[in-house]
C-alpha cells in the first residue's frame, strides 16, 4: 500500500509538473505571438502614407475660377512611437513633390496629454512643417490632443510658419471661403461664429474640422467638409471591423456623399494610444476642387 501511495504521489507530481510546463510554454507562445503582432502593427503604422486622390465639384464654385488642388493631412501625432522628425520629413517631401495649391492640416499635431508633450513636440513639428510649400499656403485647425497638451503653444507654432489657423472662424483662400472649427470632443466647437464669418466672404464654401461629426451641424452653404480624427479605425479586423469608433461609422474613412455635401476623412499620418495599425494604413489626400461638372464619385488610390 505504501508503495502504491508513493507511486500515486509521483504520478501526481509528474502530472502537475507537466501541466505547469505546458502552461508556461503556452504563455510564452502567446507572449511571442503578441510581440510579433505588435511589431507588425508598428511596422504598418510607420509605413509611408498612401496617397489617395479624388475630384470634387462644388455648386458654388466661382464662375471662371480655375480648379485647385488641396492636400489634406491630419493626425501627425508627433511624440507617438510611430512619428518622428525623419518620418515627417519624408511626408513633407512627398506633399511638396505633388505641388498642391493649398495644404490643409486637420488637427492633432501632438500625441499624448499634458504640456510636457507639447514642449518637446512643437519644435520638432515646426522644423519640418516650415518646409511645406503651396501657393495658397497652409490652413489648419486644432484637434483634441492639441487642446489637451498646449493649444496655445501649437497655435503660436502654426502662426510662425505662416499657416492660417482657424478656430470657429473663416478666411478667404483664393476661390474658396474656408471655415475652420475647434475640436468638438473637448468642447471647443462653435458652429455659429464660423458660419457668420463665412457669410461675409465670397467663393465656394468649405469646412475644416478635426472630427467629421461636424458635418451634422453644417448648413447648406457648406458643400465640402475635410476632416481627420478617426484614423480610419486604426485597427480594422476582418469580418468584425473597427472595435473602436471615435465618430459615427458612416464617417470613419474616405469619401462620403451626403445630400448636398461631400465629406472627405483622411486616415491620418500617426497613431494615438496604441502605436499600431491593422487594415487602416496611414494616408493623405490630394483633392482636385472645381465646378460641379468636374465631380467624380469616390476616391482613387495612388502610390505616393
Amino acid at each position: 500500500m505504501a508503495s502504491e501511495r508513493m507511486a500515486w504521489r509521483n504520478r501526481s507530481r509528474y502530472g502537475a509538473a507537466m501541466f505547469l510546463h505546458r502552461s508556461l510554454l503556452a504563455s510564452l507562445l502567446l507572449i511571442a505571438a503578441g510581440g510579433i503582432l505588435f511589431g507588425i502593427g508598428v511596422h504598418n503604422a510607420r509605413l509611408d502614407p498612401v496617397l489617395r486622390r479624388t475630384i470634387v465639384g462644388l455648386p458654388d464654385w466661382p464662375v471662371g475660377a480655375p480648379p485647385m488642388t488641396v492636400a489634406l493631412l491630419s493626425d501627425i501625432h508627433m511624440e507617438s512611437m510611430t512619428m518622428d522628425p525623419g518620418r515627417l520629413r519624408r511626408v513633407v517631401d512627398r506633399v511638396n513633390a505633388q505641388r498642391p495649391d493649398l495644404i490643409v492640416i486637420a488637427g492633432d499635431f501632438i500625441e499624448g496629454n499634458g504640456v510636457a508633450e507639447a514642449i518637446h513636440a512643437v519644435p520638432l513639428l515646426e522644423t519640418e512643417l516650415r518646409r511645406l510649400s503651396a501657393p495658397f499656403g497652409i490652413v489648419a485647425v486644432l484637434g483634441n490632443h492639441d487642446y489637451t497638451t498646449d493649444d496655445a503653444r501649437v497655435a503660436r507654432m502654426l502662426r510662425r510658419i505662416g499657416a492660417t489657423l482657424l478656430v470657429n472662424d473663416a478666411a478667404q483662400i483664393g476661390p474658396l471661403r474656408v471655415a475652420g472649427f475647434g475640436d468638438q470632443s473637448t468642447g471647443h466647437f462653435r458652429i455659429a461664429p464660423g458660419l457668420f464669418a463665412l457669410l461675409r466672404l465670397q467663393g465656394a464654401g468649405v469646412m475644416i474640422a478635426h472630427s467629421p461629426e461636424a458635418t451634422l451641424w453644417a448648413k447648406p452653404l457648406i458643400h465640402l467638409l475635410l476632416a481627420g480624427h478617426t484614423h480610419c479605425g486604426q485597427v480594422v479586423l476582418p469580418f468584425f471591423g473597427a472595435p473602436i469608433n471615435v465618430a459615427p461609422p458612416r464617417y470613419r474613412c474616405g469619401v462620403i456623399r451626403d445630400p448636398g455635401r461631400t465629406i472627405i476623412v483622411t486616415g491620418g499620418l500617426g497613431t494615438s494610444n496604441l502605436p499600431i495599425r491593422f487594415g487602416a494604413p496611414p494616408d493623405w489626400w490630394l483633392i482636385r476642387i472645381g465646378p460641379l461638372a468636374t465631380s467624380r464619385t469616390g476616391g482613387v488610390k495612388a502610390r505616393p
